[in-house]
């Protein structure tokens, strides 16, 4: 009688393994603002920024220089003003979350899906389709509830973390639209890239930190779960997530790739309630699932359109 094992290529071939990629990239990026929040309590928002890009850059320096002696790195300039960006982005999500919840921030930075068109049509002076318009309603529905913590208008509260989320959504859409412009047809893989930005975002931070009143024990926490907390979201949130994407891309269909990866404000809001306590009002619980019907609905018609 034969037996067939874990490592029979059988088997392995038979495993969802693209779809599986792509969920757990969902499930690392949810997870990251209950993390990011968790370790604020040991640290300044700017060293963090500093200690988790600077360990991304350590870490994939190997192979930025290892691609660099085989002259697979000469487009590097192009990608400097996309860590400029980043690093904005950064500034704007890692604030927000400290003065906002975990589980409001990840429904809230979900909305870059829906302005990315609109920043494309800016950049390209073309209308989005007509449904983008509708997907923007509900999602604007949705904040507003979102931002609710009883029944009755009088109770709409939208706080500085909130308004920094939004501006970090809104960073990430204009992200979107100048990597595909300054990077079309550039020879830089995405590890590369990464690589790159990384240490934009690194060097940035740090000047921005020695420029402001931060105590330099910041950049060293003695708490033994803050560098937990740190390599997590260095390891999965970015380097493993970046591989799992790329790969789940190629081996997928679009529909299933947003599906998948557009579950994360979801993943977010649970991990944030079994984590740290979190939860929502009816109100809010409506908010969040219009946000998230939204977001998946625009990235469908975006992976179809793009298909055809």
């Amino acid at each position: 009688m034969n037996t067939q094992t874990l490592t029979s290529p059988s088997l392995f071939s038979r495993l969802p393994i693209a779809e599986l990629s792509l969920l757990l990239t969902a499930i690392f990026w949810g997870t990251s603002y209950g993390i990011t929040k968790e370790a604020l309590v040991y640290t300044s928002v700017l060293a963090f920024i500093v200690i988790r890009f600077g360990l991304t850059s350590l870490l994939l320096m190997p192979n930025y220089w290892r691609d660099t002696r085989k002259g697979l790195t000469k487009d590097w300039k192009h990608a400097l003003p996309t860590g400029v960006v980043l690093l904005s982005i950064f500034l704007a999500e890692t604030y927000g979350i400290f003065h906002t919840t975990a589980s409001k921030a990840a429904f809230l930075i979900s909305l870059c899906v829906l302005m990315t068109p609109f920043v494309e049509a800016i950049f390209n002076k073309q209308w989005p389709h007509k449904s983008v318009f509708g997907f923007a309603l509900l999602s604007v529905v949705g904040v507003l509830l979102l931002t609710q913590n009883e029944l009755g208008w009088e109770s709409l509260t939208l706080n500085i973390g909130d308004y920094c989320i939004l501006l970090a959504a809104l960073l990430r859409a204009c992200m979107v639209v100048s990597t595909q412009v300054l990077l079309k047809n550039k020879r830089l893989s995405a590890l590369n890239i990464t690589s790159i930005q990384a240490n934009v975002v690194t060097v940035g931070a740090l000047i921005v930190f020695f420029m402001s009143d931060n105590a330099m024990t910041h950049l060293v926490p003695i708490e033994g779960n803050f560098w937990f907390l740190a390599f997590y979201l260095v390891i999965f949130c970015t380097i493993f997530a970046l591989f799992a994407q790329n790969y789940g891309v190629k081996h997928t269909t679009p529909s299933r790739v947003a599906l998948l990866t557009g579950s994360e404000p979801a993943f977010g809001a649970l991990f944030a309630f079994i984590w740290l306590g979190e939860s929502f009002s009816t109100m809010q619980l409506i908010g969040g699932a219009c946000i998230l019907a939204a977001t998946l609905m625009a990235t469908l018609q975006g992976k179809m359109a793009s298909s055809r």
